[in-house]
């Protein structure tokens, strides 16, 4: 009789753990999307632009940083943010991320090409800060589905 009662608390233990674990990261991936959202999407806007732009960052998503599935590989935009972000101790600091954005519009979409335009040009072009290849394109829309 011992023993289920200390697999049942074993399990419970475990599952809070690794609950905690994915939801601390969610929620940091998440606070980081919802800061470039609140600074660059012009939600209530009316202009096609700024509405093509918010149905890109829509379908994007994570891929506006990241470049896979597990999110562990990130494009030059999510490495420059990834310099002055800590996943887990800054994501709940809307400031430093709101900082870390504006930081990082002065530097080079691409680091070798001293000509590519600043993040913050990309951006202020309706554009995403980086080009998105085809294959991302396509596991963003098998991840996420048409919006």
């Amino acid at each position: 009789m011992r023993q289920p009662v200390r697999f049942l608390v074993i399990a419970v233990l475990v599952s809070t753990g690794l609950g905690t674990l994915v939801g601390s990261s969610a929620w940091a991936i998440s606070a980081f999307h919802t800061g470039f959202v609140n600074q660059y999407v012009k939600k209530e806007s009316t202009e096609p632009v700024d509405q093509a732009f918010a149905e890109l960052v829509t379908k994007a998503r994570c891929y506006i940083c990241h470049v896979n599935e597990e999110r562990t590989e990130r494009n030059t935009y999510g490495q420059a943010l990834d310099k002055l972000l800590d996943q887990k101790t800054d994501a709940r600091n809307r400031k430093k991320i709101q900082e870390a954005l504006l930081a990082v519009e002065k530097e080079r979409s691409d680091p070798k090409d001293p000509k590519s335009p600043t993040f913050g040009e990309r951006l202020q072009a309706r554009k995403l800060p980086v080009e998105i290849t085809p294959e991302i394109w396509e596991k963003a829309q098998k991840e996420f589905g048409e919006e």
